[in-house]
């Protein structure tokens, strides 16, 4: 079994302290994907939401979102980041989300992806709950994480 890095012998929570890790480039990339009735990925790309661009919207949160993932989740390190990109494919019964984050540190940028992927699906959800009853967030993962060195 793996060592578990956040928690101490004495099974407290704890910060890992990344203080001699060497700065490298890290990426990740997340999914998710929200279910939607076909009418609601209409009018969703048809631009005939009641609230506004549904996907605009999105964007702008999942982009904030992976910029304060250390705000949310306690035991993350407050990451430089150096670029945020999420990227919406409609379908048939659903949104596919997909976020790109970037940074040179000394700590991986996966949990700033999968944040920002829930939190467009949230926003996504909470522009169309008047219109859709049945909406469903699924399948939010982690796709790939890399890491280079910069020297």
């Amino acid at each position: 079994m793996p060592e578990l890095t956040h928690i101490r012998e004495d099974g407290s929570a704890a910060m890992v302290d990344v203080s001699e890790k060497p700065v490298v480039r890290r990426e990740a990339t997340a999914k998710g994907f929200i279910r939607l009735a076909a009418e609601t990925v209409a009018a969703i790309t048809d631009g005939e939401v009641p609230k506004g661009d549904v996907l605009a919207v999105a964007r702008i949160a999942g982009i904030q979102a992976a910029k304060k993932t250390a705000e949310l989740i306690p035991l993350c390190h407050q990451l430089p980041l150096t670029k945020v990109s999420l990227d919406f494919e409609a379908l048939s019964n659903g949104i596919e989300i997909t976020a790109f984050v970037k940074t040179d540190a000394k700590t991986g940028v996966e949990m700033e992806a999968l944040t920002a992927v829930s939190i467009a699906a949230l926003t996504i959800y909470d522009m169309c709950k008047a219109i859709d009853k049945v909406m469903v967030i699924e399948s939010i993962e982690l796709i790939e994480k890399t890491k280079q060195d910069l020297a």
